[in-house]
């Protein structure tokens, strides 16, 4: 599979490169968050966001919606799963990382994707990057089998449990958590009322 970079015109679809941000405090303080074997996701981190970058993430990227900073660290070489927001996400990437990407606007009607139209994109360590909402996304994947830290910034409450069921149209069973629409591969392993709509193959890195 082709990796492309960030920089790449590729990319410009998915996303964009903010290169504004101080981040050497908060590429500091992600040193300090561990490192699985699997992936763990945390939604909000007291450490993350009591730095000083919180309040420009804040004010300035997302115009004072209330956010949260958490991340997603860990050992990953496979797609599994693509999920989209009502909202961009931004990725600060504490180590060198891969994101696997689509567009939204590839979802078939009856809520299935074709894994083939995913591409990939290196991510180097220290680059902070929007992802669109209409960009579908999940877990990072590692380089050279090695382990990755990415800063993940979204709107407050954004991946955290739902308050009721969601069974009224095709696109509300794809919600799996606030502001989390997903879609998964029959391979991943991922578990639950899930909407397995992923067709292809389970690409690996």
């Amino acid at each position: 599979m082709v990796i492309h970079t960030a920089d790449s015109k590729e990319f410009k679809k998915y996303g964009r490169i903010i290169s504004s941000l101080d981040t050497e405090k908060l590429i500091e303080e992600m040193a300090h968050t561990p490192l699985p074997d699997d992936v763990i996701y945390i939604p909000s981190v007291t450490e993350l966001e009591a730095l000083p970058i919180f309040q420009t993430l804040q004010t300035v990227l997302y115009g004072e919606l209330p956010i949260q900073i958490g991340y997603c660290n860990g050992h990953n070489n496979k797609l599994n799963a693509l999920e989209y927001h009502r909202s961009s996400e931004i990725n600060i990437a504490a180590t060198d990382l891969i994101l696997l990407l689509g567009i939204q606007q590839d979802i078939t009607e009856e809520y299935s994707y074709d894994t083939s139209k995913v591409e990939a994109f290196l991510i180097p360590a220290n680059t902070a990057v929007e992802v669109y909402a209409t960009t579908l996304h999940y877990a990072p994947c590692g380089v050279d089998g090695k382990g990755f830290r990415c800063v993940v910034v979204l709107p407050k409450d954004t991946n955290l449990p739902l308050d009721q069921s969601h069974q009224t149209s095709r696109e509300d069973k794809l919600l799996t958590a606030k502001n989390k629409w997903l879609i998964a591969h029959k391979d991943s392993g991922i578990e639950g009322n899930v909407h397995f709509g992923l067709e292809g193959e389970n690409i690996s890195l």
